[in-house]
């Protein structure tokens, strides 16, 4: 192993940093298409009732869809918005709040619909990880006092973690 570490000035490691954030987005990118192909694929089942039998969390599979689609145009919006620097303070508290009236209101759709309201805004998202730079990943906005998180950071936990433990409960609906 060459030994390159002790020549290493800040200026390579913020380039060494911004390709670790490049690499990362573009896996971000790549998750989230992902998602969107699994959700693809559990349409053809969603033939659900809009109300009535809930799972174990209480939500009817079209419940969860609507949520699906509310999350992903939702959060797409406010990682574009940080990393483009639009915004740097999200209002989080009041966005969860509203979240279940925007919600109810899509819960009316019959579920392709639903699915593919989702599917263009995941593919909003994704273009936009495909070309953003590890400086706009990496931008910051405030959700709540003390509390701030990067492009990147929202593209991970609130969008993708947050859709994948939706498709999880899915799934489980579907299959009882």
């Amino acid at each position: 192993m060459r030994i390159e570490s002790p020549a290493f000035t800040e200026r390579e490691m913020r380039a060494f940093l911004d390709e670790a954030v490049d690499y990362e987005r573009r896996r971000l990118a790549d998750r989230l298409e992902a998602d969107s192909a699994r959700l693809g694929k559990l349409a053809p089942a969603l033939t659900l009732p809009q109300r009535g039998r809930g799972n174990s969390e209480g939500w009817s599979g079209h419940e969860i869809l609507a949520h699906i689609a509310v999350l992903s145009k939702f959060y797409g919006t406010v990682i574009y918005r940080v990393g483009s620097g639009k915004i740097s303070q999200v209002e989080l508290l009041e966005a969860v709040q509203s979240r279940d009236p925007a919600g109810e209101q899509l819960s009316s759709l019959p579920p392709d619909q639903l699915v593919a309201m989702a599917q263009r805004d995941h593919q909003k998202t994704i273009a936009y990880l495909r070309m953003a730079d590890a400086v706009a990943m990496q931008r910051r906005a405030v959700l709540y006092e003390g509390f701030s998180m990067s492009a990147a950071e929202l593209a991970a936990l609130p969008l993708c973690a947050h859709l994948e433990m939706h498709l999880d409960q899915l799934e489980r609906t579907l299959r009882h």
